[in-house]
C-alpha cells in the first residue's frame, strides 16, 4: 500500500508542477503587454511603467514564475489589480458558495445515477431499462445551462416556490442561513445534477451488467442467495470501480463547469470571479483561479486512485 500511495503522490506532485508551467506559461504568451492587457489601449506610459512594476513584469519570467509558485506553497497570492486584495482572500471568499454547490450536484448526482442504473440494469431490455436508457440520453444531450433555465420558469417563475437567483449567505446575521443558503443553491444543483447523472447512470449500467454476467454471481444465485440480495452484495461493489472513475471526473468537472450555471442564477462563486475577472482584464485572478482549479481536479483524481486501491486490492498489487 505504501508504494501505491507513493507513486500516486508522485504523480500528484508531477501534474501539479507541470500544470503550473503550463498556465503561468500561456499568460506570458499573451500577445502584447500583460500590463497594456489589463489597462487596455489608452493607457499612458507611467500607468503602464507602475503596473509592471506592481506585476514584477521587469524582472525576467523565469524569477518570477519560481516567486509565484513559492508564494503559492507559503498560501501568498499578489494582490487583484480591479479588487485590490490578495486573489487568496477573493477565492476563499468564492469559495464558499461553489463548494457547496458542487457538493449538493455530486450528491444528487450519484443518488440519481445508482439508483437509475442499477434499475436499469436490473430491468435489461425491458420497459424500465428503455425508459432509463431514453431519459439519459435526454440528460446529455441538453446543456445545463438549458435545465437551469427551465427550472427557472418552472420553480421560481411559475410555482414561484424559490427564488429565480441571488445567494442570501450562510450568515444568519445578513439575512441568510443554512436552511436560506440550501435553498438558493438547490435549482443550480438540481441542473448540474441532472446531465452529470444522466452519464453516470448508463455507465453505471453498463458496469453492473457486465458484473452480472461473471461466474460468481451465477454461484451466489444458486446458493440461494436472491436477485436482490447478490445485486447489492456482490454486484454492485464489484461494479464500482468504472463508476468511480467517472464519479471522480464528474466532481471535478461540477467545480470547473458551476462557471456558467453560477451566472444563470446569480451567484457569487468562482464562476462570477472568473467572468468578473475577465471583464475587468484581471490576469493575476484568472491565473489564480485556473491554477486553484487544476489543484482541485488533481485532488480528486488523487483520492479516486486511493479509493480505487481500498476497493480493489489487486491495483495495489500489481503497483508492488
Amino acid at each position: 500500500m505504501s508504494v501505491f500511495l507513493a507513486k500516486r503522490l508522485a504523480t500528484f506532485l508531477a501534474t501539479l508542477a507541470i500544470a503550473s508551467a503550463l498556465v503561468f506559461a500561456v499568460l506570458e504568451l499573451l500577445p502584447g503587454n500583460v500590463a497594456q492587457v489589463i489597462l487596455g489601449d489608452t493607457a499612458t506610459p507611467e500607468s503602464l511603467a507602475a503596473l509592471e512594476a506592481r506585476l514584477g513584469l521587469d524582472r525576467p519570467a523565469l524569477e518570477r514564475y519560481i516567486a509565484w509558485v513559492g508564494g503559492l506553497l507559503q498560501g501568498r497570492t499578489a494582490d487583484s489589480v480591479s479588487y485590490g486584495t490578495p486573489t487568496a482572500e477573493l477565492i476563499a471568499e468564492r469559495l464558499h458558495v461553489t463548494l457547496p454547490l458542487a457538493v449538493m450536484a455530486m450528491a444528487l448526482t450519484v443518488v440519481l445515477s445508482l439508483g437509475l442504473g442499477v434499475y436499469a440494469a436490473s430491468r435489461h431490455q425491458r420497459l424500465g431499462d428503455v425508459g432509463v436508457m431514453a431519459l439519459s440520453q435526454l440528460g446529455i444531450a441538453i446543456p445545463s445551462f438549458w435545465f437551469a433555465i427551465l427550472l427557472i420558469l418552472l420553480f421560481a417563475v411559475k410555482l414561484q416556490w424559490v427564488g429565480a437567483g441571488g445567494f442570501p449567505g450562510w450568515s444568519e446575521d445578513d439575512g441568510g442561513g443554512l436552511w436560506p443558503g440550501l435553498k438558493a443553491l438547490l435549482l443550480p444543483a438540481l441542473s448540474l445534477a441532472l446531465v452529470q447523472a444522466a452519464i453516470l447512470a448508463r455507465v453505471t449500467r453498463s458496469a453492473v451488467l457486465e458484473v452480472m454476467r461473471e461466474d460468481f454471481v451465477r454461484t451466489a444465485r444458486a446458493k440461494g442467495l436472491s436477485a436482490r440480495a447478490t445485486l447489492w452484495r456482490h454486484v454492485l461493489r464489484n461494479a464500482m470501480i468504472p463508476v468511480l472513475t467517472v464519479t471522480g471526473l464528474q466532481f471535478a468537472n461540477l467545480v470547473t463547469g458551476t462557471i456558467v450555471v453560477e451566472n444563470v442564477f446569480v451567484l457569487p462563486g468562482i464562476g462570477r470571479l472568473v467572468f468578473q475577472a475577465i471583464a475587468n482584464r484581471d490576469l493575476v485572478v484568472v491565473r489564480d483561479v485556473v491554477m486553484g482549479l487544476v489543484a482541485m481536479v488533481v485532488v480528486v483524481n488523487f483520492v479516486v486512485d486511493v479509493l480505487y486501491a481500498s476497493i480493489d486490492p489487486r491495483l495495489k498489487a500489481s503497483d508492488a
